[in-house]
């Protein structure tokens, strides 16, 4: 059964299920926690549960409804091949996709809302059983976007139902929190994240870092064990603590330009150097409680930058900002 393979999140799943039998489906829920944690996959299981030809509530998960709306195209778009269920996400489409062209680099625009969710939810399902609508990274639609979103959200065709995926529901509009029912996934337990890894044939001897930093999340954990990304992470971190160690500022200057433009690579590569610090200060908090108390003050900086860029502020400047902070650490 599509739900069957959800791990951790047993409160999600039978608030689910409940309702697919009880057969009151909210026409919007609003899926939020972290990344990693399940959302996504949750969120396909009850389109397949929507969209099943076979008469199962819950979906079978073997008929061919079920089977296409799970099947991806390999090319860009990777739409599913279920007409009924389509993916919202910024610049998941090609810019030529909307009149005018539009390269979707920080928001998913208006343009995409009305082109992909407006122009088909005005109509009746392809297929008859429904029409599900998956938006990932829901946080990221422009206010354009979720103003326009606002009234179908509201009122939409029985039979449509919307699936907002959000690691930070805060950044949401409040009219859309209003107009959908939230349901809540926490972070994996570690023993979860350490059987996915076991499950990819990760080394065991590489299990225990992973498990540390990703928090309760599964991708990050899968991320984490990455050779390329391990290496690429631990440059960071050494180049962090190089521009930190030095008297000289420009070399934060130096550091700060030559970082990836891509603030979610840098936010986990922020997150690896919180953890290192924090290991740190428990490491050292009996025998040097000094050096605990400085690790513990740079952890507050990385933290607080990481907060900084999710606020959209420069990535280049909450660098310099985050080194110099981590220098009057020392006191």
């Amino acid at each position: 059964m599509p739900f069957t393979h959800i791990l951790g999140q047993a409160t999600a799943v039978a608030t689910l299920e409940t309702a697919l039998r009880g057969g009151r489906v909210h026409h919007a829920y609003r899926f939020e926690g972290p990344d990693g944690t399940g959302k996504e996959l949750a969120a396909k299981a009850l389109a397949q549960a929507l969209l099943c030809s076979a008469g199962d509530v819950l979906g079978c998960g073997s008929c061919d409804a079920c089977r296409r709306a799970i099947t991806f195209s390999d090319e860009r778009p990777r739409s599913s091949h279920h007409p009924d269920l389509m993916i919202i996400e910024r610049a998941f489409y090609p810019p030529e996709t909307f009149t005018p062209p539009k390269n979707e680099t920080t928001q998913i625009s208006i343009e995409q809302i009305r082109t992909m969710v407006l122009a088909h939810a005005a109509y009746p399902s392809h297929e008859g059983r429904a029409r599900v609508f998956i938006i990932r990274r829901a946080e990221e639609l422009s206010i354009g976007a979720a103003n326009a979103l606002l009234k179908t959200l509201e009122e939409p065709r029985i039979g449509t139902h919307f699936i907002l995926l959000t690691a930070r529901a805060d950044r949401l509009l409040d009219t859309i929190r209003s107009r959908t029912l939230p349901v809540r996934f926490a972070p994996l337990p570690d023993e979860i994240v350490r059987s996915i890894l076991q499950k990819e044939k990760v080394p065991e001897e590489r299990h225990d870092l992973a498990v540390e930093l990703a928090a309760g999340s599964a991708s990050l954990a899968l991320e984490l064990v990455d050779e390329e990304r391990t290496v690429a992470r631990n440059a960071f971190i050494d180049a962090a603590m190089a521009a930190v160690n030095t008297p000289y500022l420009g070399l934060a200057v130096a550091f700060s330009e030559s970082l990836d433009k891509d603030k979610d690579v840098l936010k986990d590569d922020l997150r690896a150097l919180a953890a290192s610090l924090a290991r740190q200060a428990r490491q050292s908090v009996n025998q040097a409680p000094r050096v605990a108390g400085v690790a513990a003050k740079r952890y507050e900086a990385v933290a607080k930058a990481v907060v900084n860029l999710d606020r959209n502020a420069s990535a280049a400047l909450t660098m310099v900002a985050m080194i110099q902070d981590m220098k009057e650490a020392l006191g």
